[in-house]
Order: structure tokens, then sequence, then C-alpha cells
């Protein structure tokens, strides 16, 4: 039986802290000089040279001055360069603004910093967690967002999770990982955020359940789960493997989702980058493993899916689809280099030991493949190169969690758009079409055909997910649509109904008496 996250969390806190905890935990943010610009130092308002704190900047953060592209001289050359073809890392002589946009994209800010719909940085998309929904600030140069903060308080906040009035920050944003950056990136992440417009929104983030609404119980979860050193270079690697090491760990943060965590949220030691469930979805082994990790892929290969959202071996959807969108494809192709070669330099997750699945539900399964899967998956599993991923062999398919699996099953799912793959190949939602045990049957069957191998899927794993998406099987109306959902729950194949109809707004309308829909069924006996 597993013990409900807040009775965990208020046992902790009764063992780890007192009075200190509800009161005086939070020393006050460093005071701000008496006269003092918009920033903490006057080059940082000028957007000119490097403050003090920020003039060493260690080797393996830059690239090399001979094969570093200039510095581009204000945000939208930045932004110019981000989207041509040969993007290149900035060196030591490029503009805090350009090393700032470049490190803003490292760490996929724009991302959970801007709401469906909304004005990039600006905040307010919904991040769920296991203890509640945490709305994303505004990082814009705003009132309602940065104006009024300095380089201290953003270092502070990057490094101790602490906001500019003294309040602790909620995990959600993970300054976990952040805290690895040295001040020199913070400082230019910070110049980077001050210059884009401003944009006034200021959303009622705090979202979470008593106690979890008590901003001084995150001081347990740091003295648990944060360590504040700074990354400093291995010497017994290479700087490839250090330049990859510092993306991943630091402003990557990738082990913030490919991380099992424990029951307080925080990352489980000693399993790193061997998958983790975040809101409805579980994101993949990122180690060797050569059935549900990346051992099957090259570095290339991992490469090309991080630049352009797909290789022969899967399609960038989801969560991680923004992630390419908005981070890996606006890197320099050393830096994916990097990140592949540390990767795979990780020891790989043990392989779990399964029982077989059913049979009869097996063969359930594969009567469903054939029918909706084969036509674009193919008969063998096999894929359409670069269109439509394989599921023979797919790592994404044997994760020992298969939630982003029947969560592409139940809502579809559409391959992330980039600039070398500008085409959105989708796959449409069957949470309209297949029930609970169906999911489960097609599920466990692709899991367990081709060679490959995983835990048999239940239909109680099924109703669950789909009533966390919202989604309703055999309804007339869905009760959450979705771009994905069409042709629609009124497209099913009922008695009497013309399937000239199919696609468009009459799509299952029973067909009236006597129409050549009915006639022609009586007519061949059906």
């Amino acid at each position: 039986m597993r013990t409900h996250p807040l009775i965990a969390l208020a046992v902790v806190a009764a063992a780890i802290t007192t009075v200190h905890v509800f009161g005086q935990s939070v020393p006050p943010a460093p005071a701000a000089p008496a006269k003092k610009p918009r920033h903490a130092d006057a080059a940082l308002d000028a957007h000119a040279a490097r403050p003090a704190a920020s003039t060493a900047v260690p080797a393996w953060l830059v690239a090399s001055a001979a094969s570093a592209a200039s510095a581009a001289s204000s945000a939208s050359a930045a932004a110019s360069a981000a989207s041509s073809a040969g993007i290149q890392r900035p060196d030591a002589t490029a503009s805090l603004l350009e090393r700032g946009r470049y490190l803003a994209a490292a760490g996929d800010c724009q991302a959970c910093h801007t709401s469906p719909g909304g004005v990039p940085y600006a905040g307010g998309r919904p991040l769920e967690t296991p203890f509640g929904t945490v709305l994303s600030a505004n990082l814009t140069p705003d009132a309602s967002g940065l104006k009024d903060w300095n380089a201290d308080q953003f270092y502070r906040a990057m490094h101790e999770g602490i906001a500019a009035n003294g309040d602790h920050l909620y995990p959600a944003f993970p300054y976990n990982y952040f805290t690895h950056m040295p001040r020199a990136d913070t400082d230019a992440l910070f110049a980077y955020l001050q210059s884009l417009p401003p944009v006034a929104n200021r959303p009622d983030r705090n979202k979470l359940p008593f106690p979890f609404n008590i901003r001084a119980l995150v001081a347990v979860w740091n003295l648990l789960y944060l360590d504040k050193t700074t990354f400093a270079a291995d010497p017994a690697h290479n700087a490839q493997w250090n330049r990859g090491a510092y993306l991943v760990e630091g402003p990557g943060h990738c082990a913030a989702c490919h991380t099992p965590k424990t029951i307080l949220g925080g990352p489980q030691k000693g399993h790193d980058f061997q998958g983790g469930a975040f809101a409805a979805w579980f994101a993949p082994d990122l180690t060797p493993n050569g059935r549900s990790g990346l051992g099957g892929w090259t570095r290339d290969e991992t490469v090309t899916f991080l630049k352009t959202g797909r290789n022969p071996h899967a399609s960038a959807t989801g969560e991680m689809g923004l992630v390419v969108q908005d981070s890996t494809s606006r890197l320099a192709d050393d830096d994916l280099q990097a990140i592949a070669a540390y990767l795979a330099d990780r020891a790989a997750s043990p392989t779990a030991s399964m029982t077989p699945p059913d049979t009869a539900q097996m063969k359930t399964g594969e009567a469903i493949f054939v029918d909706e899967c084969s036509a674009c998956h193919l008969m063998r599993a096999q894929g359409q190169a670069l269109a439509f991923p394989p599921l023979a062999h797919s790592a994404n398919a044997q994760q020992a969690d298969p939630t982003t699996a029947l969560h592409i099953i139940l809502a579809g799912a559409q391959a992330a758009p980039t600039q070398a793959n500008p085409t959105a190949f989708t796959m449409p939602a069957f949470a309209w079409k297949l029930d609970d045990k169906q999911v489960a049957a097609v599920a466990t069957f692709v899991r367990n055909e081709w060679g490959n191998a995983a835990p048999a899927v239940s239909a109680e794993q099924v109703a669950k997910l789909r009533g966390k998406l919202a989604l309703d099987a055999h309804a007339t109306q869905q009760s959450k649509p979705t771009p994905l959902s069409k042709p629609g729950p009124n497209t099913v194949g009922l008695p009497d109904t013309d399937s000239r109809d199919n696609g468009s707004a009459q799509a299952g309308r029973v067909a009236p008496a006597g129409s050549a829909a009915t006639t022609g069924l009586a007519a061949s006996g059906a």
C-alpha cells in the first residue's frame, strides 16, 4: 500500500524541521543598493560588458572563437540566427544577449513559461504535479514578471529556489538542476530575459491544496534533494563529455522528467535517466538499455532526433515534441553530439523480468492492430521511414510504464514540426472507437510482438488514464475534444448509416428507410 504524499510530507517535515521551517527558514533576499539601475549591474542594464561576478567563463562552456558564429548585436538578430540551418554555439566574445538567448533554448524556458496560445515567456502554463497544479511564472520584464528583479536575485532563484521576495519557489521550477549553472550563465540568461518585450500577466500561481500551499514546506524538500554545487568539469573525461554532462545535468534538466520520483517528488538516487512518470506521460529511459533505452540508437541517430524530431526509430511528440521544437532543434550540432556522448556513457538500466502476456489478449490485440494500425505502421510494424515510426523494437513501446503508449492510442499524437521536418505527421485518436479492454489488448500486443517484451496492460490502467485525459469511449460527444479526435466519435459504423457522410458534420446519421444505404444492406443480405 502506497503512503499518500500528504502523510509522507507531514512525517518528513516533523522529523526534519521545527518552527524554523514555518518561520525563519528563509533568510531575506539580498539587499539591493540604495541607488541601483534596472539590473544589479550598470553594465547589464546597458547590455554591455559582463558584470564582475561573471567575467570568468570556463573553457568548456563556450565554443572556440574559430568555430563559433560571431556575436549577434540584438535579440532579433539572435532569433534570426537560431532559425538558420547552421546553428553555432556562441563563443567567449559573443554578446551577453546572444549567450543568454542560446542558454534559454538549452534550458527549454519557453515551453514551460508559455501558456497554450499565449505570448512566449509570459507564463501561466499549468504544470501538473502529484501535489496539485502550479502555474509557471512570467519571465518578461513586466511588473508582473521580472521587472523589479536584479541579477543577484535571479542567481539566487536559480541556485537556491528563493524568489526575490524571499519566498520558496516550488521545485516544479527545476532549480535543483539549474543550481549547477555558473554565475556567468545565469547572468547571461537574465540579461536575455530582460531584453524581451514586457507582457502584463500575473497568473494565480499557487493552486496547491493545503498543506502544500505553504511554501515554507519546500525547505524540507531542499534539505533532501537540493545540491547547490556548481558544475565542474571532470578531468577524467574529455571536453565533449563534460559539455554534454553540463547541458544534460544543468540547463537541460533532462533528469527532471526522465528520472523516477520519490513519494515527495524528488529524484530517486541511483535511478538517473531510467524513465519517469509526470502528468499523463511517461518520459522514456535514456540509458543505453538495448530494449527500453537508447542502446539501439547510434549517437548520430540521437543527434538527428534532437535536431529534427525524427530518426529511423521514433518521432518526437507530446512534451518531447515541445522540447525539440523550443530547445534541442535550436542547439549547435557539437552540443547535440556532446549530449549524445554523455548519455551513451551512462550505465544501462537493468532489464526487468516479466510474465508472458495472456494468449487471448494477444489474439484480440493482433486483430485490432491489423484493422486499425497496420495501414500506417505496416503488418510487421516496421513503420514508414521518417513518417510513421516502427513499433517493432521500439523503445517507447517497451517502457516498463505504458502510460505514454496508452496516451498516444487514446488521444492521438502529432510529430513535432521542425525546420528540417516541417510536415507534422499525425496519428488519430482512438478513445472514441476502442473501449478500455480493446486499448489494453492492442497495447499489450504491440509491447510483446516482433521481439518486443514489456508488461501486459490492464483495462484498469486504460480506464484510469482515460479519466485523467477526460476522454469517453463510444460517446456521442467527447467531453474534451482535441485536434486529433477526427474523424470523431460520430463516425462509428452504426447500422443503417450512409458512409458518404463520414468526415462531415452529418457523419453517423441514420439513413432514412428506403434509402440507398438501407436498400443496399438489404440487397446484400447484411
